[in-house]
């Protein structure tokens, strides 16, 4: 079918709710796009034949190809093309960083802003779960068994394309309900957990099994999933251990790790007033960290009813390692930033609870390692920051409890499993892993990466063995 192509240089607005009225509430702020959104955006795509924004994708959907059926008005259409390459495509579309990867390669964006991909993924993904009746097919079974360990966005992908290879896949999640950090650690206003649910429906449609409760290196060993006839293995266990500034007053009461802060409010709904875990309602939060889960905290502490919340971070609002969008829409719901602060001590009262931070002010200084400048002590520049609250979100590292039950499994002094790259092959044979559990705290969508290439490792793999 024949269109015109949309020349606009801005992307068609995402439709928000307000923010007086979203700080107050646990529902999704960003609306979505209506249909009439959806089709007028997606013909803003050139179709470039080259397809960099396709390059850039961990995953690699072919972007054009499905941005042209929604152009064309075949919604269907885009979702199977989308499918072909994403287990997980409504969620992609709501929380993966497109504008570091997919949308940062558009042609569209050289001169005006780029296409907005990962909203069309979003809007496609969405009309389909809410049209289309249709369950998937199941796979003809290959007589093959693949233990999953982990079911969070790693592993659920690797778990989707062995299945739809015909392998008889088992996830085993040690928590109570799938989805990894999709459901403890993003909170509801960004993913809606029953978006997150109809995902993992999904897949064990098309026969994967997920078993809850299963911590791997205590209720089995990896050793023992070869025992029962698995003939791969995939750690995608992520990295759920916090990490701490060790300074003095770090254990006082009222100082979380974000994983512990996210988690009681995602996973355990302590927002509720029947709430079996409830968490403290404080007055004033102070969140130390800079990326999109200190935005996730800072935004979930003013939805608890939070007077003042503050981001405090060591470098300029210009390093904040955060999505744009999640900085934009916690400057929107009243967070303030303390930028060019750091800590030094967390003060507390004659009950033992959090009273207060002492904190210093930074200046930048020469680019370190990572490229950016060194914060450094601005002397003479102490102060202390009122609060009852803390919570850490300075990164998290793999919990030691799989490679301290997996003999030669080699792992880097982060405690991260050493693979080969490319194909997520560890110092075991036929034990693969990805995600975080290697790389440490990173993206849903590289850890789906990392999925993808493993599962394809793993069916080369078990073929060779004949």
């Amino acid at each position: 079918m024949a269109f015109q192509r949309n020349m606009d240089p801005k992307k068609c607005p995402m439709p928000v709710q307000d923010p007086e009225v979203r700080r107050s509430n646990f529902n999704e702020v960003a609306l979505g796009y209506t249909y009439e959104m959806a089709v007028n955006e997606a013909r803003r795509c050139l179709n470039c034949k080259n397809k960099p924004c396709t390059t850039a994708c961990p995953v690699s959907i072919d972007i054009p190809a499905f941005i042209e059926r929604v152009a064309n008005e075949d919604m269907e259409g885009a979702f199977e093309i989308i499918s072909r390459s994403s287990s997980l495509p409504a969620v992609c579309g709501r929380v993966c960083p497109q504008e570091n990867q997919c949308e940062g390669k558009c042609v569209r964006g050289i001169k005006g802003e780029s296409v907005g991909i990962g909203r069309l993924e979003r809007f496609v993904a969405d009309y389909h779960r809410e049209h289309c009746t249709e369950k998937p097919s199941v796979p003809e079974p290959n007589g093959h068994k693949v233990a999953i360990i982990g079911a969070g966005p790693s592993g659920l992908t690797a778990a989707g394309d062995l299945a739809k290879l015909g392998y008889k896949v088992t996830v085993y999640e040690a928590l109570h309900l799938a989805g990894g950090v999709l459901v403890y650690g993003i909170p509801e206003f960004r993913l809606p957990k029953i978006i997150v649910q109809k995902e993992i429906d999904n897949l064990k449609a098309i026969g994967v099994d997920i078993e809850t409760n299963m911590v791997i290196g205590k209720v089995l060993t990896v050793d023992e999933l070869f025992e029962m006839g698995n003939e791969a293995v995939y750690i995608g266990s992520g990295a759920g251990l916090p990490r701490f500034m060790n300074i003095p007053g770090e254990s006082l009461k009222g100082v979380y790790s974000a994983n512990e802060y996210l988690t009681r409010i995602n996973l355990m709904k302590a927002y509720k007033k029947d709430s079996k875990t409830p968490i403290k309602h404080s007055k004033k939060v102070a969140v130390v960290g800079g990326g999109n889960v200190a935005m996730d905290a800072a935004r979930s502490a003013k939805r608890m009813g939070a007077e003042e919340v503050y981001i405090v971070y060591r470098r300029s609002m210009e390093e904040l390692p955060a999505r744009k969008e999640e900085v934009e829409h916690a400057v929107e719901e009243g967070i303030i930033f303390k930028t060019l602060t750091n800590p030094v001590e967390v003060l507390g009262d004659e009950n033992g609870e959090v009273c207060g931070m002492k904190c210093v002010e930074m200046e930048l200084g020469e680019p370190d390692a990572s490229g950016r400048r060194r914060p450094v002590v601005k002397e003479g520049s102490e102060f202390v920051l009122e609060a009852d609250t803390m919570i850490m979100s300075i990164g998290t590292s793999p919990n030691p409890l799989i490679r301290s039950t997996t003999p030669g499994l080699e792992t880097n002094k982060h405690g991260c499993i050493v693979t080969d790259g490319e194909n997520g092959l560890t110092s075991r044979e036929g034990v693969y892993a990805g995600g975080d559990a290697v790389t440490g705290a990173a993206t849903v969508i590289l850890a789906m990466g990392a999925g993808k290439a493993a599962a394809k490792a793993i069916d080369e793999y078990i073929k060779s063995k004949g």
